[in-house]
């Protein structure tokens, strides 16, 4: 291989959840790939009409892992960005196709950000979900809290990739609250709202049945940025702050584009 920094995978199965929209995929993985629940990988697509096939890519983007350590595959959610030169060509991926990974993973948001603690809140908009899902996949990083806490906000309930598996855990283990909502319809027993409104006026507290306390809390927070910068700005209020200077903070915060 051209360049010793990454891996050649294959496509394994392709998942569209939104057709056009919101897909889903899954590749071969390199046995010497590991990675932290809540990392990212760079992918890779190869040069379009080029001659060499295994010509080196040009085009790179970061998604985080859906799928746990342990698994043998790895697993990505994506939105379709219209235009754009990355998640349309990945979007159209095929089993067989081929996905350059790179061999070094990516970002802290994992749980070795914080401190122990009784209470994990996962907060997350859109394609923010994607870390909070291998974290979910792995049975000793949910052994480290007491309570977890998955709220998902999207835009309409067809937008709720990954509901059946996630209510499925919930099902089975009475330590995790699954909790998705919609700014743009009513989702049985959920208000109507934004996820930063939910935090602002209590109503997260009473979905999920505890208070969102900083002493006992540890919470992250994976979406676009403007919901970052005002739910980063009203749990700061409430006592919540990132780490810093090594001294560990009970807030993670990731842009997801």
């Amino acid at each position: 291989m051209a360049d010793a920094k990454y891996t050649r995978q294959t496509v394994t199965r392709v998942q569209a959840w939104v057709p056009g929209k919101l897909f889903s995929l899954r590749v071969s993985r390199d046995p010497a790939y590991a990675f932290q629940p809540g990392q990212f990988a760079r992918l890779g697509l190869p040069i379009e009409n080029a001659d060499d096939p295994a010509a080196a890519p040009i085009l790179w983007r970061a998604y985080s892992m859906v799928s746990a350590p342990h698994e043998t595959e790895l697993e990505f959610y994506s939105i379709v960005v219209p235009d754009g030169p990355f998640s349309p060509r990945l979007a159209e991926l095929c089993p067989g196709d081929t996905l350059y990974v790179d061999k070094t993973p990516y970002g802290f948001l994992t749980l070795e950000r914080f401190p122990d603690g009784e209470d994990l809140w996962l907060l997350a908009t859109g394609t923010g979900l994607s870390a909070y899902l291998s974290i979910l996949r792995d049975p000793a990083s949910r052994r480290r809290f007491k309570r977890i806490v998955l709220v998902h906000g999207v835009r309409a309930a067809d937008e709720l990739a990954y509901r059946d598996e996630l209510q499925a855990l919930a099902d089975q283990d009475a330590g995790l609250a699954y909790l998705p909502v919609a700014t743009r319809e009513a989702l049985p027993g959920k208000p109507q709202a934004r996820l930063t409104t939910l935090i602002a006026d209590g109503g997260l507290e009473q979905l999920a049945g505890m208070k969102l306390d900083p002493a006992r809390s540890r919470v992250m927070l994976c979406g676009n940025p403007a919901m970052l910068a005002d739910a980063r700005k009203l749990l700061g209020e409430r006592g919540f702050a990132p780490g810093r200077r090594g001294i560990p903070g009970n807030l993670a915060v990731e842009n997801y584009w």
